[in-house]
């Protein structure tokens, strides 16, 4: 299981960064989201990779950490991904805006693509 983690965390981070260095705005919102996604399953591997583990303290389970998943990874991913929706959204609109007046979705403004 650990392995599949590392390989899907390597490949997102790869094709983020990849998409990141890349002309078009566009590719770059996604090499961010995909950067962002990356890390997110990097903090959440860190929690501990448990399955069939409730997150909350269970009386009739006892208070020994090592029978419950740690909620601080979860409750930090799940923020993380509200505001990385939030934050893409937001750049999408001002990816849309500055197309609209530039004419162009290059970084750098050169190629002028009018539709």
């Amino acid at each position: 299981m650990e392995i599949v983690l590392a390989l899907a965390i390597g490949t997102l981070a790869g094709s983020g960064i990849y998409l990141l260095l890349r002309p078009r705005t566009f590719q770059v919102i996604m090499g961010l989201s995909l950067l962002g996604y990356a890390v997110n399953l990097f903090i959440f591997g860190m929690g501990r990779l448990r399955t069939g583990a409730p997150p909350v303290i269970d009386a009739a389970r006892g208070s020994d950490p090592s029978l419950y998943a740690d909620p601080l990874p979860q409750a930090l991913v799940l923020t993380a991904i509200v505001i990385g929706f939030a934050t893409t959204a937001l750049f999408l609109v001002v990816l849309l805006a500055s197309r609209g007046l530039s004419g162009t979705d290059h970084v750098d403004g050169r190629e002028s693509e009018k539709p």
